[in-house]
């Protein structure tokens, strides 16, 4: 499980270290890829697989399908840490998401991924989901 937020610049070479909490847990790599709301979303190899696996849809419209596989594997990379615990944010990644060099940024823990953002799309992004947080929370409760 991926909890809190952190901040950080991303240097002039378009790399971010990642909390050190985390660093273990992608030893093995990490996967990005464009989230639907401007962020980028980074899971480990084996979620990414779990999540790949759900892909297959079976019998669906086959155009729907290849349109959705690719949205979904044309804006993933598959990264490795540096010894510093860095990750290069893919170009075409940063663009999507407003983060450009120097910028700050933060990630933060989602459950089984992380969210990369950039700080003024995180910052209005985070007021609105405090705001609706309890709301949510309540939709989800089973009526007595």
């Amino acid at each position: 499980m991926f909890l809190g937020e952190y901040e950080y610049k991303v240097d002039a070479k378009g790399r971010v270290p990642l909390p050190p909490k985390f660093r273990k847990q992608f030893a093995d790599g990490i996967i990005l890829n464009l989230g639907p709301d401007g962020q980028i979303n980074g899971y480990t190899v084996n979620d990414w697989n779990v999540n790949s696996d759900k892909l297959d849809f079976g019998p669906v419209n086959r155009n729907k399908y290849r349109e959705m596989t690719r949205a979904f594997f044309s804006s993933a990379f598959d990264l490795e840490l540096d010894a510093q615990g860095r990750i290069m944010l893919p170009p075409a990644l940063r663009k999507r998401a407003g983060i450009e060099d120097s910028d700050s940024l933060v990630i933060i823990g989602a459950n089984k991924c992380i969210e990369i953002w950039s700080s003024e799309r995180w910052n209005e992004a985070k007021v609105e989901a405090l705001e609706n947080l309890w709301q949510h929370f309540e939709s989800m409760e089973p009526e007595r």
